[in-house]
C-alpha cells in the first residue's frame, strides 16, 4: 500500500487509528488537525470551516486520497448549536470536497447511522434517509454536498464507534463502561436502542482498503452485530470478566438527552462483507480484539 493520504480529524477516535495503521503500512500520511496536535503522521494545521485555508493546504499537499473524519459528533451539542453543526458538518465538508476535486483526490466522507429515522433497523445503503435529530441532518447535508461536488468519492456510514484509547481526552462509551465496572460502580444502560457498535481498528482497516481500491459509492462500514446498548454492555462484561450484575437496564425515555435518538439505527453491512477483504467484525470478535489492544492478551 503506497498512498499519499490526508486524514482530517486526525487526533480523533477514528482519525488517529487510520493514521496509526497507514503509517505502519508505509503510506505518506498528512495528519490534519484543528486544535489537538496528532502524535503520528505529518501534522498539518487545517480548519475545515476556513475555505481559503482548506484549498491552500490541499493544493500544496496534493494527496491522492482524503479521508474526511473531522466532524462535530456531540449529538446534543449539535441540537443546541445548529449553526455550528452546519458550519462544521456541512460547510466544512463542502470545503474539503471542493479542494479534493481541485486536486483530483479520491474523497472518503465518514457519515453516520443517524441519517436514518430508526424505525426499522438493519438499514441498507439505498434505504431512505430521514434523520430525527440535527446531528443526523447536518451529516446528511454533508453526504449530499459530496455527491454534488466530487466525481470520485465513497460515503462510509458507521455506528457507535469505540476504541482502546481516549481520543482528544474524550472517553468513548465502551471505555466508560469498562472503567465503571472495574471500579464496581452501577451503570444504567438503555435496552431499547439498537445499534451496530464499531471498533475503530476494524473501521480504519476497512476504510484503508476502500482508499487503496478506490471503491466508490455508499458503504455501510460498521460492526456486523445488531445489538441493544444493554446487550453490548453484557457482552463486554463477559469478554472482560466483569460483574454483569452492576449493569442496570434503562429506557430511552428515562435519559436526559436534549436531542431525540433513533430507536434502531443498526446498519446492514452485507455489501461490505461481500466486497471487502477486511470484513466487518461481530461484536464478540471486536471486543476480543479490543481486549487484546488494551491488555495484550
Amino acid at each position: 500500500m503506497d498512498l499519499s493520504l490526508l486524514v482530517t480529524g486526525a487526533s480523533g477516535l477514528l482519525g488517529s487509528k487510520i493514521v496509526e495503521i497507514a503509517v505502519a503500512r508505509g503510506c505518506e500520511v498528512y495528519s490534519a488537525y484543528n486544535e489537538h496536535h496528532p502524535s503520528l503522521g505529518k501534522p498539518v494545521k487545517l480548519d475545515v470551516t476556513d475555505q481559503v485555508n482548506v484549498r491552500r493546504v490541499i493544493s500544496e499537499l496534493k494527496p491522492e486520497v482524503i479521508i474526511h473524519a473531522a466532524a462535530m459528533t456531540n449529538v446534543d451539542k449539535c441540537e443546541l448549536d445548529k449553526d455550528l453543526a452546519l458550519k462544521i458538518n456541512y460547510e466544512g465538508t463542502a470545503n474539503v470536497a471542493d479542494a479534493a476535486k481541485s486536486v483530483g483526490a479520491f474523497l472518503i466522507y465518514i457519515s453516520t447511522d443517524y441519517v436514518f429515522k430508526g424505525d426499522k433497523g438493519l438499514y441498507k445503503e439505498d434505504d431512505e434517509t430521514d434523520p430525527v435529530n440535527f446531528y443526523g441532518y447536518s451529516k446528511l447535508k454533508g453526504e449530499e454536498i459530496v455527491k454534488e461536488i466530487v466525481d470520485k468519492y465513497c460515503i462510509a456510514r458507521t455506528s457507535v464507534l469505540y476504541g482502546s484509547k481516549p481520543a482528544r481526552g474524550k472517553v468513548n462509551f465502551v471505555l466508560w463502561l469498562i472503567d465503571k465496572l472495574r471500579k464496581g460502580e452501577f451503570v444504567r444502560v438503555v435496552s431499547d436502542q439498537f445499534i451496530s457498535p464499531t471498533l475503530n481498528t476494524n473501521l480504519a482497516e476497512m476504510l484503508l482498503e476502500v482508499a487503496d481500491r478506490e471503491l466508490t459509492g455508499v458503504y455501510h462500514l460498521a460492526g456486523a452485530s445488531r445489538v441493544s446498548r444493554l446487550d453490548l454492555a453484557f457482552e463486554l462484561a463477559e469478554v472482560f470478566n466483569l460483574d454483569r450484575s452492576l449493569i442496570r437496564s434503562a429506557k430511552m425515555d428515562d435519559m436526559n438527552w436534549v436531542a431525540k435518538r433513533p430507536r434502531d439505527s443498526s446498519l446492514d453491512v452485507s455489501k461490505a462483507a461481500r466486497t471487502l477483504r477486511n470484513k466487518p467484525l461481530t461484536l464478540r470478535e471486536a471486543l476480543t480484539r479490543l481486549k487484546f489492544e488494551l491488555e495484550g492478551s
